[in-house]
């Protein structure tokens, strides 16, 4: 069956010409964006019951745009002011990039993984005396702690911001050819909003290991995967398919 729609679950891209506009542009096809999940932080108060004083720490460990917001959000609802001196140890470049918005780049300590968390290790195995914060939301990938504990670092846990799931019950009566996921959360999302969710024609597109167990373990059928040697983004992945299922 062709493609002509597809329902991607995170948020729009903010640059302009991002792979999905050239995957419109060159396959006529129509892709929507929808979150199935979004973040809410929690209060300083909730933060505090977790016994996390932010004086205690001289280190940061950042692993999404997310995480930086919502420390330096928590920092500020505890009049808690970052010292110069705080390291932050970023998971890739993307996300030391984002530190900008909160300080000066170039005056900081600012160490950056390539893309994966564990090519943070020879960096914290570097600074192994320093006392690590890791903000992160109520869902952890299990390779962080692993990581962490391996190495045998002072680190502590602070939950600072929640995954939820989105209502989504707008989209009841509307059909897409194939639905992207990226996250786990994202298949729970499919399943709590529609309890009653049967595949039939769509084609399931997932990208990431955690993404494909979560939904097999849901029964549904994965007609599309990223990354691969071939196609190691999610766009690439769609167009090869899209290529196939459209020239019949």
């Amino acid at each position: 069956m062709k493609v002509k729609t597809i329902l991607v679950s995170q948020p729009e891209p903010k640059m302009e010409n991002s792979p999905y506009s050239r995957l419109i542009e060159k396959e006529k096809v129509k892709v929507d964006f929808r979150p199935f999940i979004h973040v809410e932080g929690v209060d300083a108060k909730t933060v505090r019951q977790q016994k996390i004083d932010l004086k205690n720490y001289t280190a940061i460990i950042l692993t999404s745009r997310n995480a930086v917001d919502h420390f330096f959000r928590i920092a500020e609802e505890m009049r808690f002011k970052v010292p110069d001196s705080m390291k932050y140890f970023c998971q890739s470049e993307a996300v030391a990039y984002y530190l900008q918005k909160y300080v000066v780049y170039r005056k900081r300590k600012i160490y950056v993984g390539k893309m994966n968390f564990a090519d943070l290790e020879a960096l914290f195995k570097k600074y192994k005396d320093e006392k690590f914060l890791l903000p992160s939301s109520d869902t952890l990938k299990v390779i962080v702690p692993e990581t962490l504990d391996k190495i045998g670092i002072n680190w502590t846990r602070g939950i600072f911001y929640k995954t939820v799931i989105s209502d989504l019950s707008d989209l009841r009566d509307v059909y897409y050819d194939v639905l992207v996921f990226f996250s786990p959360s994202g298949i729970e999302s499919l399943l709590k909003n529609f309890p009653d969710f049967e595949q039939n024609d769509t084609r399931i597109a997932v990208f990431g290991n955690s993404t494909v167990n979560a939904a097999t373990d849901a029964g549904l059928r994965i007609d599309i995967k990223a990354p691969t040697p071939d196609t190691p983004s999610m766009t690439m992945a769609l167009q090869r398919y899209i290529n196939q299922a459209n020239k019949k």
